[in-house]
């Protein structure tokens, strides 16, 4: 049986809306940075499907970045020092680095707009 994507399910987190001053610079930064699929969506807003079909969303203007502490939202990622250089490569910045050399690997940054995430580093 082939798989499906998304998985459904009660309970599933599935869908983000991501503050953004300009949803193509942000569409194209995600896009870019982690590989996010970029579509226009039924109802005609510029929309992105995560790199495995499991999570979309969409950037939405007049909202403020995601600045503060809170709610983290990690990004899955295969290596964070390559992630972090194409990161920066397309307008976003780096906070915090994270450690190396720690047992569990996870950076901070923030995308053009200002919205802090975390990447988390598979060791799939």
């Amino acid at each position: 049986m082939p798989d499906s994507h998304p998985t459904f399910g009660n309970g599933k987190i599935c869908y983000l809306e991501i503050p953004a001053a300009d949803i193509q610079r942000s569409a194209a930064f995600y896009g870019n940075a982690f590989g996010w699929r970029i579509r226009v969506n039924n109802a005609g807003n510029t929309a992105f499907d995560d790199s495995v079909g499991e999570v979309s969303g969409r950037w939405v203007l007049g909202k403020k970045p995601a600045t503060e502490e809170g709610i983290r939202i990690s990004i899955m990622v295969d290596s964070i020092a390559d992630t972090l250089h194409l990161i920066t490569a397309n307008g976003g910045r780096v906070i915090d680095p994270g450690d190396p050399n720690a047992h569990e690997k996870l950076a901070l940054f923030a995308d053009p707009f200002g919205n802090v995430l975390q990447l988390y580093e598979s060791k799939h």
